[in-house]
């Protein structure tokens, strides 16, 4: 019962590592900006469907942080973008994202009550762990622009927070 889960996971961890790979090129601001906020648009997405489906409290409550941090986030994004005048670039990463996630979310629509809960903080653990570790090795040390520096570093202390909050639900899920 545990194997599909884990599966799925490892196999994110496998997509995930690759884009992030890709991105070791030194990417520029504008795909950087990119980047960030393609990866909190899809963990948004996929928490609302945690949302919708899970009778979970605490499942839930981690889900509607990551709405919440996400988006609050996502918005500080935009309007640095806005305020600095750059369009953000889609890139092989952000594409790569997006076709995994867009997989990841197949896979939990199939599925409800405590295999959806287990698979859904799974994957937000492991989603976690690429992404700080792309902002900490990759986008941070590549970004040009002070502001936009700040605003990762920033997204860095939060989202580091996420994966610990996913990690102990996902010990409570055990």
């Amino acid at each position: 019962m545990h194997i599909r889960p884990l599966a799925a996971t490892a196999a994110l961890c496998l997509l995930l590592t690759a884009p992030f790979a890709q991105a070791a090129d030194k990417p520029t601001d504008p795909q950087i900006a990119h980047i960030a906020y393609t990866a909190g648009a899809l963990d948004v997405a996929v928490a609302k469907i945690a949302i919708s489906k899970s009778h979970n409290k605490d499942v839930v409550a981690f889900a509607n942080d990551m709405v919440r941090d996400h988006e609050a986030v996502n918005v500080q994004a935009l309007d640095l973008v806005k305020k600095l005048n750059v369009t953000p670039e889609d890139n092989a990463t952000s594409k790569a994202l997006t076709d995994a996630i867009t997989a990841e979310k197949a896979k939990l629509e199939k599925l409800d009550g405590a295999a959806f809960d287990k698979a859904y903080v799974d994957n937000e653990v492991a989603f976690h762990k690429q992404v700080n570790e792309a902002l900490k090795t990759v986008l941070i040390p590549s970004a040009q622009n002070a502001e936009l520096k700040s605003l990762l570093e920033t997204g860095l202390k939060i989202f580091e927070g996420h994966q610990q909050h996913a990690e102990m639900v996902a010990a409570e899920l055990k």
